[in-house]
């Protein structure tokens, strides 16, 4: 018998690396081909912001329960999927 648990103990997810390959690489396809897109698409001064939104999309894939998160937000009435809680305090920091 042993006495390590079955999950790690640490639940942080690596972080990606804040470049424009490691965040495409992060992505699914179609949300990779909108995220080339939006960069391609941008003003040199506006890619960082892009790249910013993207490297979120991208890490919270990566969280443990995400799927359940989103299932538990398209389900009830009252709760909120991550990435709009995500949006909401944006738009509020200004």
């Amino acid at each position: 018998m042993s006495a390590q648990p079955e999950h790690p103990a640490d639940g942080r997810v690596p972080a990606i690396p804040h470049t424009i390959n490691a965040i495409g690489d992060a992505l699914t396809g179609e949300q990779r081909a909108r995220f080339y897109g939006e960069v391609l698409a941008a003003e040199e001064d506006d890619v960082p912001g892009v790249m910013r939104r993207w490297w979120k999309v991208a890490m919270l894939d990566r969280a443990r329960g995400i799927q359940h998160s989103r299932a538990n937000a398209a389900g009830g009435p009252r709760l909120v999927a991550v990435e709009d809680l995500l949006e909401q305090v944006e738009r509020a920091a200004g």
